[in-house]
């Protein structure tokens, strides 16, 4: 027979038990692991670095090598090197008990009380005799069990696997092999820390075998041991030259350049120049940036990165201020930014007016004695950069843009869509169509001046500066029409039609710019759509949901009140191809599933974009203005019972088939609730008729806010499904006309919980 049932004891004492007893006992110490590497991609460094601290920590939970009171892990990361210290990590896992059951007290034994061939079989697999089976009661009956233990694996066995299946989730876009080794990562791997406490935790990873050794700053420092996870940093730093946290090296640049700024003092003469009086010199990076500073230097405030990008560059950094030649500010700001930027990786430095001056902040990754050597070599890069910059813009202003125009038909823009000349020919009629309608439908100053802006919108693609730099598109194409005479609205048009190029950047604005970006956008969405070219899962080679989003935002806040389907038909017939009114439709359809993205972004709730939805609103500015009605309506303290009604209102009138309720018969109307609510009804629908026209939505909602005694009163004590089908169709014709004032602003039926 089993042993009886004896009393467990609790597995929380035999495991707190564990950590201070027995011949294996278990200790928690800081564990350290750092990868050394070739440099690695500073754009992606700080990306890497979080995925891989995430990705080791999971592992060693999920493998059940941290204590419960574990405090989370500390990422570091330099150019050459990815790190993650974690507290309280197990040298081995906890034993474990399992708890297998067999089969039920009454069938593992027969008549006689011996064991049943289920009893043996069960016994069998677990390599137990059947009398060192255990009894275990429940509230539905007695059941074999057998108990056991399993032993904690090691930390030492268990961690190849937890970093190998870390390194192998990074995102790693394309990883390389080195030397003749199978390994493989984002830059050859040359050395390998693997600390448990003091102790060498020893493994194999990416062919390189573990240690306490690592290498410090190239030039600066010497390769360091470490003697555990909690000297890490200091040592490191003291012996090694490297600064090995993140945070703390981007805090130390973000510190030298603001003591920079105080050194160069209002007035004080700073090598050949002189900062103008009330002025001073500040190296801007995004944390510091304004507004005012933004319309001045947009592209040295759009790289909201580049402090990010210049900490993975470095490992001891050091701030040094350089100068250029004041000639160079005859070129757009623009050009002399990204030069600095993004190719140098230089911080620009401007007045206190948001003036760019000659000079610039260079963060090095050296600390030499003489560093006057390192600025002049980053002031002699600069010197050429700056060269050619001015040597493109004064080459390229000697040829007028609408002399490039028919050059265009060179570049092509779409094997199935032609060149850019022949976008150039269509933009020029959609931005035109676009123009009239914003003016009413007359032909106005602008409608010429949006055709002409469309004209000129991509001959900066054949000038120097924009084969240089790709990303000022549109920027030199407003400087060259502005040197050419061309009036101001359309130099500005030029520029802005790109906009919005990112989630939250400025929109173009004044009815010529657009009128070109709304044009630009949606031939753009036809002609790709057209070619079978639609964006699937995360793959969007042409920024069509970037696109579409755009055109959207010009029309919603831009609040330019024009119907979308007709701008896409618009769109569809500048091209050579039959129209196909199904193209316009599956844009439109494309367009509103980012509208849905568009309101989730902003806190707007799914059932209320559905609720709108339902009415098919076809110009997206009514479409937000509903929206917003919507919203300030479930506020109302009648919205709840509202809702309610609508929903039993659709409900009712699905009920009572497909009949068409022209109108409301007064002689029929009998229960004195019933008329109220007509007389409700015919009311709110006079009044209410010029505000639908003007599209006064949320004053709407609040006048049909008072229909809620009427509606009550109406449910509460008339029945709407009586025998007599005149009466029941007379109600429902009510309900019909009711449900219909709420409809030519949303389907409330659709809002779903409760209103706030």
């Amino acid at each position: 027979m089993p042993k009886k049932k004896t009393k467990k004891k609790s597995t929380a004492r035999k495991s707190k038990a564990s950590l201070t007893t027995g011949k294996n006992k278990l200790r928690a110490e800081n564990f350290l692991v750092e990868l050394g590497t070739e440099e690695l991609p500073p754009k992606s460094l700080k990306h890497l670095s979080e995925s891989f601290g995430q990705l080791f920590f999971d592992g060693l939970l999920k493998a059940g090598l941290l204590q419960e009171s574990h405090k989370g892990y500390e990422n570091f990361a330099t150019p050459r090197r990815l790190a993650v210290r974690v507290p309280g990590v197990l040298n081995r896992q906890l034993d474990r008990e399992l708890e297998r059951r067999g089969p039920a007290l009454q069938a593992a034994y027969d008549i006689d009380g011996k064991p049943t061939p289920a009893l043996l079989g069960f016994a069998k697999s677990c390599q137990v005799n059947p009398k060192q089976l255990e009894r275990l009661e429940t509230d539905k009956g007695a059941w074999l069990v057998h108990r056991s233990k399993e032993k904690g694996l090691s930390l030492d066995t268990l961690l190849p696997g937890i970093l190998n299946e870390a390194i192998k989730k990074l995102p790693i876009p394309k990883r390389m092999r080195w030397s003749d080794l199978d390994a493989e990562f984002v830059r050859p791997v040359h050395w390998l820390v693997l600390l448990h406490g003091k102790k060498i935790v020893k493994a194999n990873i990416l062919s390189v075998h573990s240690g306490r050794c690592s290498e410090g700053h190239r030039f600066l420092g010497k390769p360091v041991n470490i003697p555990s996870p909690e000297k890490y940093e200091s040592i490191l730093e003291k012996q090694g030259k490297v600064i090995a946290g993140f945070a703390r090296r981007r805090q130390l640049i973000q510190q030298k350049l603001q003591k920079l700024e105080k050194t160069v003092a209002p007035g004080r003469k700073i090598g050949r120049i002189y900062a103008d009086e009330g002025d001073g010199l500040k190296a801007i990076f995004p944390a510091q940036a304004n507004m005012e500073m933004a319309e001045n230097a947009r592209f040295c405030l759009g790289d909201s990165n580049l402090l990010d990008e210049v900490t993975s560059l470095v490992e001891f950094p050091e701030v040094y201020l350089g100068e250029f030649d004041q000639v160079f500010l005859d070129v757009p700001i623009e050009c002399l930014t990204i030069s600095m930027k993004q190719h140098q990786k230089y911080f620009p430095v401007f007045s206190g007016k948001a003036e760019l001056l000659p000079r610039f902040a260079v963060v090095s990754n050296l600390k030499p004695r003489t560093p006057r050597y390192i600025v002049e070599g980053n002031e002699k890069v600069l010197r050429a950069r700056l060269s050619d910059a001015k040597f493109f813009f004064d080459q390229d202003k000697k040829i007028r843009l609408e002399a490039r125009v028919n050059g265009l038909r060179h570049v092509m823009y779409h094997k199935k869509l032609g060149s850019q000349l022949d976008r150039i020919n269509r933009l020029k009629k959609l931005a035109r169509e676009i123009a009239v309608r914003l003016d009413g439908n007359k032909l106005t100053k602008n409608v010429d001046l949006a055709e002409r802006a469309a004209l000129l919108c991509k001959a900066d693609l054949l000038t120097g500066m924009v084969g240089e730099f790709p990303e000022l598109q549109g920027i030199m194409g407003k400087y060259y029409a502005r040197h050419d005479g061309e009036p101001d609205v359309v130099a500005d048009a030029v520029e802005t039609h790109y906009y919005p190029r990112f989630a939250g950047d400025a929109l173009p604005k004044g009815k010529v710019a657009q009128a070109l970006a709304l044009a630009d956008k949606l031939d753009t969405l036809a002609g790709i759509f057209w070619a079978g070219e639609i964006p699937t899962g995360d793959k969007d080679p042409y920024g069509l949901r970037r696109t579409a989003l755009g055109a959207l935002r010009i029309l919603v806040e831009g609040e330019l009140d024009l119907n979308l389907m007709d701008l896409l038909v618009k769109a569809t017939e500048g091209y050579d191809w039959k129209i196909d009114i199904s193209v316009p439709r599956q844009v439109r359809e494309f367009m509103m599933e980012r509208l849905r993205g568009y309101y989730h972004d902003a806190g707007i709730s799914h059932d209320v974009f559905e609720a709108v939805l339902a009415c098919k609103p076809e110009r997206p500015f009514d479409f937000d203005k509903r929206v917003r009605a919507v919203m300030s309506f479930r506020k109302l303290k009648e919205a709840q019972s509202l809702t309610a009604a609508n929903k039993r209102i659709s409900n009712i009138l699905k009920q009572g088939g497909t009949a068409d309720w022209d109108h409301v018969s007064k002689q029929l109307l009998s229960a004195p609730e019933e008329i109220k609510l007509a007389d409700k009804v015919a009311q709110l629908h006079r009044e209410l008729t010029p505000l639908f026209e003007s599209g006064e939505y949320t004053r709407i909602m609040k006048r049909l806010a008072e229909l809620r005694p009427q509606v009550d009163d109406f449910f509460d004590k008339v029945m709407v499904m009586v025998d007599e089908e005149a009466v029941r169709d007379n109600r429902l014709a009510l309900l019909d006309s009711l449900g219909k004032l709420f409809l030519r602003v949303a389907d409330l039926s659709k809002l779903q919980g409760k209103t706030s």
